[in-house]
């Protein structure tokens, strides 16, 4: 397990949104980050689903999408679900700062003024 998982005040606000639609979302998540995000990230095991989002000016930190998130109120989708979630990834710290959810069906990619807005890089 990671020491800390943080989350963004606008990642809440996404949560809180998706959860109205999908009931078990937040327990999903749970899951989410103690399997996929821990296989990923402390036992090098790449399923595929999980890309550094490239282009984002960032070397503070590394900066995550995952592609493959199994929701269950999304029956018959499996890894599937059209769930993304973007997060942040502070190695030296064993930190995830979670900072967006959203259904692809609802929006294509990424907020990156988001993601420049909480970790531009401070020269």
């Amino acid at each position: 397990m990671f020491n800390e998982v943080g989350r963004l005040p606008e990642f809440e606000k996404d949560l809180k949104k998706l959860a109205k639609r999908y009931r078990t979302l937040e327990e999903d998540l749970t899951t989410f980050v103690k399997t996929q995000l821990n296989l990923y990230h402390h036992q090098s095991v790449d399923n595929g689903g999980v890309f550094e989002i490239p282009d984002l000016k960032v070397t503070s930190t590394r900066i995550y999408k995952a592609k493959k998130f199994a929701c269950r109120s999304l029956k018959g989708k499996g890894v599937r679900s059209g769930i993304r979630v973007i997060y942040a990834y502070f190695e030296e710290r064993d930190r995830i700062e979670l900072v967006e959810i959203y259904y692809k069906g609802d929006q294509e990619n990424e907020d990156r003024v988001r993601i420049g807005k909480h970790y531009k890089d401070i020269d």
